[in-house]
């Protein structure tokens, strides 16, 4: 088995995934004006509009901007690197700056758009 993807709902997949390849400096795959991915080497984070959820079951199936457990993480070679980068970008998202947290990964955590908390990280001891 292999995890491929983590898919946020969104009622504005445009604005999401601009945020997201703004973050990340990656290229979103646009399959349809509904769904879009950002794919690493790893797996991918899908965006979808909350019109897909018909395809699930309905609206109730999930809410956009509701999500107050799930964080998405990134991992760099160097956060710091990356935060002076984005900075004035992420500033009105920002929760904290980097900082080397107990488990030994230097972490920088903001959120999105819709309010999903992104953790972008760097492994800085084993």
């Amino acid at each position: 088995m292999n995890l491929v993807s983590t898919r946020i709902i969104t009622s504005d997949v445009k604005q999401l995934v601009q945020f997201y390849e703004q973050i990340t400096s990656l290229t979103a795959v646009h399959y349809t004006e509904d769904f879009a991915k950002l794919v690493t080497p790893t797996a991918a984070l899908a965006i979808g509009s909350t019109r897909t959820l018909q395809f699930f079951g309905g609206d109730t199936v999930a809410q956009a901007a509701q999500n107050r457990s799930v964080i998405v993480e990134f991992q760099f070679d160097n956060v710091d690197d990356v935060y002076e980068k984005i900075e004035l970008f992420i500033e009105p998202y920002l929760v904290h700056q980097p900082k080397t947290m107990p488990w030994g990964n230097r972490s920088l955590l903001f959120r999105d758009p819709d309010g999903n908390l992104v953790n972008f990280f760097t492994i800085v001891t084993q």
